[in-house]
């Protein structure tokens, strides 16, 4: 064996078209693009347009599946909610109150993570609680009666 008896096998290697280049090879003048337009020329890239119509793709309704791991869901409950679930003898006053019971009696989502205490409606009664975090008035309307607020994480 030689050098010059080393060639790849057949078929190994395609020849370039080259365009342009006469009308015997084919592909001359428009080189098989068609005439005239945007799409004849050089660097268009117009996938899914449609003449200034909304595409398909966006008229169409969103389907699918979003994980809700990927959501940490935030839940709000307010002061004056809690008195009136006081009020109604849904929660006992002296017992403290975490987000399990605030699950239990639907006051919050049953998928969410975290629970934030807000001061909305007046709190009459002394209450133990225990939330993910709490808006500053409310701690203060809390403490105010001589609750307890505590802040998990």
């Amino acid at each position: 064996m030689r050098l010059n008896d080393i060639s790849d096998n057949s078929g190994a290697v395609k020849r370039k078209i080259r365009v342009g280049r006469g009308p015997g090879s084919g592909k001359g003048k428009t080189c098989g693009r068609g005439i005239k337009g945007q799409k004849s020329r050089s660097g268009v890239s117009l996938n899914a347009f449609e003449g200034g119509q909304m595409p398909l793709y966006q008229r169409l309704p969103k389907r699918g599946f979003n994980s809700r791991n990927s959501k940490k869901l935030l839940d709000q409950v307010n002061l004056g909610s809690i008195q009136k679930l006081i009020d109604a003898k849904k929660i006992v006053e002296n017992k403290p109150i975490d987000i399990s019971l605030l699950r239990s009696i639907s006051l919050i989502n049953k998928n969410a993570v975290s629970v934030k205490l807000l001061a909305k409606g007046a709190l009459t009664s002394k209450i133990k609680i225990e939330v993910s975090s709490a808006s500053e008035k409310a701690k203060q309307a809390v403490e105010k009666i001589g609750g307890e607020l505590n802040l998990i994480s």
